[in-house]
């Protein structure tokens, strides 16, 4: 009878994220009923101290990476580096929209937010498309088709998860992942390319010409554009080996060097750089963090009742179940909800953390839950994102949802073979 009121309150739960209800207050509270359920009133609040207390070296990267995308915005580094990768789209053709998505996946690697990097990379490339006779709502198709491409940055939220689950580096992780994560990159671009050309939307639109876009007369600085995939730059060069010197930056160092670069470039004043980082810390702290303590209460809660203890042994008696219900379910779920970070972090915490006891990497495994979980939201319409990218073409959400969800689907079968089976 346990049971069956858990999953009545999980199902209650994925209702309520897809009614857009706030997914903190969501997760928590069915912690808290689940807690009840258990005659353990007082357990979910060990469980957000515990979630506080135990997850401290996850903080810091994350509030480091954000505050440096807030320094980027600041110091329009951020939109020397579209603009010179936007230079690439000047003519028209077949290659323009998987173009499109190819520069918004190069970006999402430093503006790490879903939301955010569609409103910097749309607020140029959509009016640039439209320009180039591309259907609006294709046009933002093409931007956010590409929001997925965080997993790739060391100091994303869901990387950080996946690193402290499977007890290794976030670098490892990202080494696990970076080519499926391009492949699946690749196929959403060729497969929204192919429907443009198919539907005959990547040319022919007049456009009203209410929007304008500067990518012919603003002069990138190409030094202010490499600012933004520095601190990349020198964890990669660290952790490779070229630089052995930099094999000591952590995450949040390489950050904070970055802010000190952008500085130097930029001569922005010191103190509203300052403001900036705090600001973006600060809001890395109530969205993405917030996320994980409220997430660590309700998988909290799920233990509580026996619930993660019968998902747990359902998945050793069958591994099959496992790898499609982590491809599949984060990817579900960020589709109606419009959060692939609620939907992969809950996952990772709840499941992942088990992967060994039914033969799967926590590494793997974690990777494909978080992927999968920004392929469902890059086909949500109730995505920000998608209603960013939807007003700045002046169209429906849904219409951009519908044109990415076929490239979408077949990305996340492609994931879930080549982490699994390949």
């Amino acid at each position: 009878m346990l049971l069956i009121a858990g999953v009545l309150i999980v199902l209650a739960t994925i209702y309520l994220l897809i009614r857009q209800y706030e997914n903190r207050m969501v997760l928590f509270c069915a912690a808290v009923a689940m807690f009840l359920l258990a005659g353990n009133p007082m357990g979910v609040f060990k469980s957000f101290t515990d979630a506080i207390r135990e997850n401290t070296q996850i903080i810091e990267p994350i509030i480091a990476v954000m505050g440096f995308s807030w320094v980027m915005k600041i110091t329009e580094c951020d939109k020397h580096l579209i603009l010179l990768l936007a230079k690439s789209l000047r003519r028209p053709g077949p290659f323009l929209i998987p173009g499109a998505t190819l520069v918004t996946l190069a970006v999402n690697t430093s503006i790490t937010s879903a939301a955010g990097c569609s409103a910097a990379v749309g607020a140029i490339l959509i009016p640039l498309l439209m320009a180039k006779g591309v259907h609006p709502a294709m046009a933002g198709a093409a931007v956010f088709a590409g929001t997925f491409s965080a997993m790739l940055n060391p100091g994303f939220a869901q990387v950080v998860v996946i690193a402290d689950v499977a007890k290794t580096t976030p670098i490892a992780v990202i080494r696990n992942h970076t080519a499926v994560v391009i492949i699946c990159g690749v196929i959403g671009a060729l497969v929204l390319g192919g429907l443009a050309f198919c539907w005959k939307e990547y040319k022919g639109y007049t456009s009203k010409g209410a929007i304008t876009d500067d990518v012919e007369t603003f002069h990138v600085n190409l030094v202010k554009a490499a600012v933004p995939v520095l601190p990349l730059a020198l964890l990669l060069l660290g952790n490779t080996g070229v630089v052995p010197a930099f094999k000591q930056l952590g995450i949040s160092h390489a950050m904070i060097i970055g802010v000190f670069v952008a500085f130097l470039v930029t001569w922005k004043n010191p103190g509203a750089l300052c403001k900036a980082f705090w600001d973006g810390a600060g809001y890395a702290f109530s969205a993405s963090i917030g996320i994980i303590i409220c997430a660590l209460c309700f998988v909290g809660g799920m233990n509580a009742i026996g619930l993660i203890k019968t998902m747990m042994d359902a998945m050793i008696s069958n591994p099959q179940v496992a790898k499609f219900s982590s491809a599949f379910g984060p990817f579900f779920i960020a589709v109606v909800s419009g959060s692939g970070e609620t939907a992969g972090i809950t996952f990772n915490r709840a499941v992942t953390a088990h992967a060994a006891q039914f033969g799967l990497l926590p590494m793997s495994m974690g990777s494909v839950a978080s992927i999968s979980g920004g392929l469902g939201r890059a086909m949500s319409p109730v995505a920000a994102g998608t209603i960013i990218c939807a007003a700045y073409a002046g169209v429906n959400p849904m219409e951009i949802a519908k044109r990415n969800a076929p490239g979408m689907i077949v990305a996340v079968i492609v994931l879930m073979i080549y982490m699994f089976y390949l």
